[in-house]
Parts: C-alpha cells; sequence; structure tokens
C-alpha cells in the first residue's frame, strides 16, 4: 500500500490549488483515502473522504474544497478554491481499509489508523 501526495504550493489568498494523490496496492472498493491537513503547532484534522460509495467534505470546507476520483490514474484530487491563510498546512493522503462510508466518523478512524502516504506543503500569504 502506497501513496503519494503532489500538488502543493506557495500561493496569495483567494488562489486555487489542485492536491493529487496517486496510490496502489488496494481499492476504493475495499478502501477509502482521506485527506488531512496538519498546520504547525496544531492537531491534525481530516479535510474530506473519498470511497467508492461518495465523499465527504468536513464542514469548514464545504463550499471551496471538492474531492474527486480518476480510477483509472488511481488517483484521488482535492480541489481546493478561494484559499485563505488559515489553509496553510501539510496536507496528506492516507487510506483505511474497511473503514465503511466515507463520513466524519470515518475520518476520525482513518486519523487514528490510516496508511499515510508523504504529504505536500500548502502556503497561503499575501
Amino acid at each position: 500500500v502506497q501513496l503519494q501526495a503532489s500538488g502543493g504550493g506557495s500561493v496569495q489568498p483567494g488562489d486555487s490549488l489542485k492536491l493529487s494523490c496517486v496510490y496502489s496496492g488496494f481499492s476504493l472498493v475495499s478502501s477509502a483515502i482521506g485527506w488531512f491537513r496538519q498546520a504547525p503547532g496544531k492537531e491534525r484534522e481530516g479535510v474530506s473522504c473519498i470511497h467508492t460509495t461518495g465523499t465527504y467534505i468536513e464542514k469548514f470546507a464545504l463550499g471551496r474544497f471538492t474531492a474527486s476520483r480518476d480510477d483509472k490514474k488511481n488517483t484521488v484530487y482535492l480541489q481546493m478554491d478561494n484559499l485563505t491563510p488559515e489553509d496553510t498546512a501539510l496536507y496528506s493522503c492516507a487510506t483505511l481499509r474497511n473503514v465503511g462510508p466515507c463520513k466524519r466518523e470515518a475520518l476520525a478512524t482513518m486519523k487514528r489508523f490510516a496508511t499515510w502516504g508523504q504529504g505536500t506543503q500548502v502556503t497561503v500569504s499575501s
């Protein structure tokens, strides 16, 4: 099982970024992929989850972030629009098998037990 996140960068407030997570060794039929972020000095928090049954976006990201997938490329995406300095963090993708449909509880479980990929830094500043 492997995951690799990419697509981060330094942007200005209001800009957009699209993160990618390429995965191998599992499928979204039996596993979910979660996006998480961790800002300096803060706990890691869940952002979104994607599974064959659907996607979930945390409340703070609704309307700005969108999760999607490309099964042919074994890739999931996190489109982030209207970024603010509060979105500055290391973004990582992770997977857990049999975690069930995507919802807040699934993200909480993944945070504790998932297999993690290397993250990608997002910095939003003017």
